[in-house]
Order: C-alpha cells, then sequence, then structure tokens
C-alpha cells in the first residue's frame, strides 16, 4: 500500500425516486475517481430518503438482501473505476429482522464486508428503533485493498467507545456514513450548537485515536410525510479531517459536493509516537464502562 490515500466522499440530496439517487451516487463517484480518490464513501441510506421520520410498516418494501441490488450496482462501478466504494443499506436479513448496513466494495467489486449500527437512537424525527435492529458484529475494522477501514454509521458516532475499538482492532481509517440535520423550529444559535457539536466530537475521534477520519452526511430539507413537524434540514457540512483533527476538506450546508483530500498513513504513525494515548490507557482502571451509570 502507499504511503498515502486519496479519500473522497459524495455529499447529495436524496428523493423517493431509487434510480435517480443510484445515477447521481455513480456519477460523483466517478467525478471523485476522476480526481485521483481510490476510496470512496457515500451517505448514510442513500438509495432514497430517511424514511425515519415516521413509522410506516410499507417502508420494510424498500429494505433489500446483502448481496442484493445495491451491492451489485456499486460492486460493478467499483470494479469498472478500480475504487473502494462504502455504501449503505437498509438491509433485510430475516422476516422481521432488518439493519442499518454499511457495506464495503473492494477495488476488484468484490463484497469485502459489512457493519451492522450498533447504536440505534429514538428521538423525534429520527423513529429508528421501529425499523433496525442494534448490530451484533461488534466493532471490527474491514480489510481492504487500501487499508483496514473503520466503518460506523451515523448515531455510532457520538460514543467514543466505538471509535476507540476500531482503532484498538487496527483500523486505519474512521468512516462515518451520516444523516443528521435540524429541526426548522430551532432558532438560529441551537442549530449552531447543534452542529458544531456533532463537528467537534468526531474531530475528537480521530485526535483520541490519531487516525484520519471521513464524515458523509445528506443535505437538502426532507419533509414529514405525516405532516407534524416540517421535516429535516440536513446539514451536510461532511468534512475530512486529518489525526490531529484538522480539516483536510469541508463541505458547504446546503448542497451536494464531492470531496477529496489526501490523507497520509505515516501521519498516524508520527502523530501516535508524539501524544502516545495508547501506550498510557489505563486498562486496569476501565471497569466501570461496562456499567450502565455510576456505582
Amino acid at each position: 500500500m502507499s504511503a498515502t490515500l486519496k479519500v473522497g466522499l459524495v455529499q447529495q440530496f436524496c428523493s423517493e425516486d431509487r434510480n435517480k439517487n443510484i445515477a447521481a451516487s455513480i456519477a460523483a463517484i466517478r467525478e471523485a475517481v476522476a480526481r485521483g480518490a481510490r476510496l470512496v464513501l457515500l451517505q448514510e441510506l442513500h438509495t432514497g430518503v430517511y424514511f425515519c421520520q415516521t413509522e410506516d410498516t410499507q417502508r420494510f418494501d424498500q429494505a433489500e438482501t446483502i448481496p442484493g441490488p445495491t451491492t451489485q450496482e456499486l460492486a460493478k462501478i467499483a470494479e469498472e473505476l478500480s475504487v473502494v466504494i462504502v455504501g449503505s443499506i437498509f438491509e433485510k436479513r430475516a422476516p422481521g429482522v432488518h439493519h442499518n448496513t454499511a457495506v464495503v466494495l473492494d477495488a476488484d467489486g468484490t463484497l469485502k464486508g459489512q457493519y451492522r449500527k450498533m447504536h440505534i437512537p429514538d428521538d423525534p424525527g429520527y423513529s429508528e428503533k421501529f425499523y433496525f435492529t442494534p448490530g451484533d458484529q461488534g466493532f471490527m475494522p474491514i480489510a481492504t485493498s487500501v487499508g483496514n477501514l473503520g466503518v460506523l454509521v451515523c448515531w455510532d458516532q457520538w460514543y467514543p467507545e466505538a471509535a476507540r475499538l476500531m482503532a484498538l482492532h487496527g483500523a486505519d481509517i474512521l468512516l462515518y456514513p451520516t444523516a443528521i440535520g435540524w429541526d426548522a423550529r430551532d432558532d438560529a444559535a441551537e442549530k449552531n450548537r447543534q452542529r458544531d457539536a456533532w463537528i467537534t466530537i468526531q474531530r475528537a475521534h480521530a485526535i483520541a485515536n490519531g487516525l484520519p477520519l471521513v464524515t458523509c452526511n445528506r443535505v437538502g430539507t426532507e419533509p414529514d410525510p405525516s405532516g407534524r413537524s416540517p421535516g429535516i434540514e440536513f446539514w451536510g457540512s461532511s468534512f475530512i479531517a486529518g489525526p490531529q483533527g484538522e480539516f483536510l476538506a469541508q463541505a458547504s450546508n446546503d448542497k451536494p459536493e464531492v470531496l477529496v483530500a489526501e490523507v497520509s498513513r505515516q501521519r498516524s504513525e508520527d502523530i501516535r509516537r508524539i501524544w502516545p494515548f495508547f501506550r498510557d490507557r489505563r486498562i486496569d482502571a476501565y471497569h466501570d464502562l461496562l456499567k450502565r451509570y455510576g456505582k
């Protein structure tokens, strides 16, 4: 593997038109590869709208198996362009058992692995527990031709334990496909606090683990099908950060974009030598992390 890696991400609008969404993703992947990317991250549930704003049993008809249509389409473009692609799928595992799953297609089109979202939110506008069973595969990186990918999904990004375990198991880079945004009824100050917190927590994961990090969020306003709320204004702001949390590339909060930036494998080694957080961990004193709360 080379000392550096160009990584890309696709921040896009999504509609109910699956074919249109997939076509937009593939066009953006082509753009990223033309700009030198060898690894491309797509956003969470990129084949359609973020349907979790409401609880609707009809939405389960959109779930698909792995392998299935989306993995086949992504595998074809991955092989054609010799690029590693991280996609996102509403997975049907069995009757009544569904997951929010990230899939990794290697540069030869091979399905190298999958990660089932572990932390499942249940907040206003984000009724994911209705749709998704928590993942059961743990926090293990997926080995590819460009390195070991520590793939996590959206709500996972608020948990330092998830990033740490990926790093401890040898991840070379952290990747977060995401769908998060504002409630239009919040004022500007609250919106800014939420977005800043989202950016800060992920930069902190990069810093604490000495790893580059890529997070890809959707963009655009998607209405609430129930009409009980004004819907979600997805804030975009996708970014690529280095192992000290430094921004290498950052997208806007209101339009589709393709980002590409170069990350250095050696830089993670260099940073971990001067900031040896792994060396100084007190693994003898962390037992209470396995408790729900306090004593």
